[in-house]
């Protein structure tokens, strides 16, 4: 069975997050989005975790739902209990960010970790991602000594400032930041602004999990991004260790050892689907203040100076990967049309599962119907869809065009099916400000394979 997972989110304790993001609401939207597998996210703040554990029922090892879980819905969906933890440190005569994810395999073990962070002076209470002083490799040692199937994921691994391989205050490998223990790092999370073929770049993450999640601050943002799991079980037997098994099966496997997180029950990643990176707030290198933004290719010819402020750029995830691949020609992607017209881009050294990009939905609904995104106009239409046809990801994966045209005419349908080919428009983010997306336009698309042919000076 494959199950949709979004294991990166925020509570209502978290900063800069809506207050209904609670877990009764976040149940109703996963139904709503099509996620069968969620994370409570923040169990490091006491108030949370309060709700977590008066809330949630466990269902499975390691696995909860709501007890209060409406029996006719449709898409029952479960929990899992994973965290973002914010260390600031020094290492190497440089101050480092980093932002980490962390699974935990029940409540117990949760509980363990926290009164461990707290004997260490850490502040839980002031933010549900909390921010504590511990490297990345020190809170990984103190992890694995209180339980070896507790994984740690690097998340948003290029984000600038708050990557492991952030230019401002990252590393250049996973071995330069946890050394001895960097067979234990399984995976990292792509973050919005990069997506799983700029990451196959990077010789390290061959024999890793590329994951990817939508770290939503909103009810309306989940599922923007996720990873979607090929597990020999149902919903109802489901288990923490079947999740942690498909993660770290390439590193195991490249390694070929066995340990508690590898057993016999096949267990793998089917596909992940994506956020256009162009979209995300760091896809390109500039400075937002100044309007000035460079591509890679850019950079290349005339440095990576701002001509307005004479100060440094903020250099981009594009143009990061590239350093970080070493200079290599970029490896090509194949790419495929499949019966829905949904364009699928593939590994041709079939080292990594495929991925899809794709538009959210309320996005797509707001430029047919000429509304803001999140008006009430487009609220209806989004809801009446989902409820037509099941949830968003069905909508925007499988669906016939048709099926949709019939129901809710043809522009949102047109606008469904050329978000599934690929056929948009992006004005790239950067330094902190989103990318703009644009459906219709009279203008070429600018992020076909041959157009990032030319961003880079590569050939394919």
């Amino acid at each position: 069975m494959e199950f949709v997972s979004d294991l990166h989110l925020h509570s209502k304790y978290s900063r800069a997050v809506s207050q209904q993001m609670i877990l009764p609401e976040m149940a109703k939207w996963a139904a709503k989005k099509g996620i069968n597998l969620l994370t409570t996210g923040d169990w490091t703040h006491p108030l949370w975790l309060r709700s977590i554990k008066g809330e949630l029922i466990e269902t499975g090892e390691g696995i909860y739902k709501v007890k209060s879980q409406n029996a006719k819905v449709k898409n029952e969906m479960r929990f899992i209990l994973t965290t973002e933890i914010a260390s600031i440190y020094k290492q190497g005569d440089k101050l480092r960010r980093i932002h980490n994810l962390v699974f935990a395999p029940d409540i117990e073990t949760v509980e363990k970790i926290n009164k461990e962070l707290l004997s260490r002076a850490c502040n839980l209470s002031s933010d549900g991602r909390p921010i504590i002083g511990l490297s990345s490799k020190a809170l990984l040692e103190m992890l694995l000594n209180i339980d070896k199937k507790i994984i740690l994921i690097p998340c948003h691994a290029w984000t600038p400032h708050f990557g492991i391989y952030g230019s401002a205050s990252g590393f250049d490998s996973i071995k330069e930041s946890f050394e001895n223990l960097s067979n234990y790092i399984y995976g990292v999370e792509t973050g919005i602004s990069s997506d799983p073929w700029m990451n196959w770049q990077v010789p390290e993450l061959n024999s890793r999990a590329i994951l990817s999640f939508s770290d939503a601050h909103s009810l309306p943002k989940m599922g923007r991004e996720a990873t979607v799991f090929k597990i020999d079980k149902t919903l109802e037997n489901l288990s923490y260790m079947d999740i942690g098994r498909a993660i770290a099966g390439p590193m195991k496997k490249n390694l070929n050892v066995t340990s508690a997180i590898q057993r016999s029950v096949p267990s793998s990643i089917a596909y992940t689907i994506e956020f256009y990176p162009e979209e995300g707030k760091y896809h390109y290198t500039g400075h937002r203040n100044c309007k000035v933004i460079k591509s890679p290719q850019q950079i290349k010819e005339s440095g990576n100076i701002c001509p307005k402020c004479s100060r440094k750029l903020t250099e981009g995830v594009m143009y990061r990967v590239q350093q970080l691949a070493g200079n290599i020609d970029f490896r090509p992607y194949d790419s495929e049309l499949d019966a829905n017209g949904v364009n699928w881009i593939k590994d041709p050294r079939k080292i990594h599962p495929p991925f899809v990009k794709l538009v959210p939905l309320n996005e797509i609904v707001a430029e047919s119907i000429g509304s803001p995104v999140g008006s009430e106009k487009v609220k209806i239409k989004f809801d009446e869809l989902c409820l037509e046809f099941g949830s968003e990801i069905k909508i925007l994966l499988e669906i016939s065009i048709s099926d949709i045209a019939s129901k809710f005419g043809g522009k949102i349908a047109e606008g469904i099916s050329k978000v599934r080919k690929g056929d948009i428009v992006i004005d790239p983010g950067y330094d902190g400000e989103y990318g703009k997306v644009k459906i219709w336009s009279e203008e070429k698309p600018i992020f076909q394979k041959q157009n990032i042919e030319a961003q880079l000076g590569l050939k394919f």
